[in-house]
């Protein structure tokens, strides 16, 4: 098993299960109510430490009532905290979240006044015990140099593209592996198998993955030519919230393991879906069905 470091948020999701997602200016009543720690880097850590990894979270936290309670949950899915940094006169930031029952989609509001890590932060992280790192790709130029450091200290980087943000382009041949969004693929006009195409060309040598939601996922195979996965839907859509970030977890883990590309989109997919038909993330091997 590997020792790997993400590098993102965590933040405390609200979630309000619903029949419908509501009309502007409309009042229902929600079906139920729960709390738990969300965030790209959080999540996934959370599913990779359910497969066997030892995980840690470089990020920013609040000292706040919420900070505390994202603290004990993060510990308790056994992610060591200690490359965070805590901000004494923080909010922790919320996402507050429609989950439709009706076919399981998830609408998100989201609230942070909170900073983000910085390069001087990810000075202070000790690196040596870690041999992956993961990366949201959110600050660009604070993401560059923390990657920058990484990759001067010998580690194996992966990055997650979720936005087009402007600039994002510049940390792509940072990274040895990089997971890509539908969203942004489709801002820029072009399709999954197009996208890869002309980006294997530019970055040589990269492992590049597309996830694409209920329409599976894409790669590239051994002769460099796009390569499509179809989803893994289980017998019920119960909530999709998370289902990237565990995407993301199944190709981290398939590529630590020396897994080829195409076993690890298929694993990975199958893992996103499995997610999909339960409510929240794996905690200890089965997927949670709290309400």
């Amino acid at each position: 098993m590997a020792a790997i470091l993400g590098i993102g948020v965590a933040v405390l999701d609200i979630v309000l299960s619903v029949d419908g997602y509501p009309a502007e200016d409309a009042k229902l009543r929600a079906a139920a109510r729960r709390m738990a720690c969300g965030g790209n880097a959080a999540n996934t850590l959370t599913v990779l430490a359910t497969l066997g990894h030892r995980c840690g979270l470089a990020s920013t936290l609040a000292a706040d009532a919420d900070g505390e309670r994202l603290t004990a949950e993060l510990r308790a899915r056994n992610i060591d905290l200690s490359p965070a940094r805590v901000h004494p006169a923080g909010s922790t930031p919320v996402s507050y979240i429609f989950h439709n029952v009706a076919n399981g989609s998830r609408t998100i509001v989201h609230y942070r006044t909170l900073p983000e890590l910085t390069t001087d932060d990810f000075a202070r992280v000790e690196l040596d015990a870690w041999d992956w790192l993961h990366f949201e790709g959110r600050e660009i130029e604070a993401t560059a140099g923390m990657m920058e450091r990484a990759l001067a200290a010998g580690k194996t980087l992966s990055l997650e593209v979720e936005k087009p943000r402007p600039g994002i382009e510049r940390l792509f041949p940072l990274a040895s592996a990089l997971i890509f969004s539908r969203a942004y693929v489709e801002s820029l006009g072009t399709g999954a198998a197009e996208f890869l195409d002309q980006l294997r060309g530019r970055l040589p040598g990269r492992q590049l993955f597309c996830a694409w939601g209920a329409d599976g996922a894409w790669t590239v195979d051994a002769d460099g030519k796009p390569l499509h996965t179809p989803p893994w839907i289980p017998p019920r859509i119960v909530d999709t919230l998370g289902a990237g970030d565990t995407f993301n977890a199944g190709i981290i883990d398939g590529l630590v393991r020396g897994r080829p590309p195409a076993e690890t989109l298929t694993a990975a997919c199958r893992l996103a879906g499995e997610k999909c038909g339960g409510i929240g993330l794996p905690a200890t091997g089965a997927w949670s069905m709290d309400s």
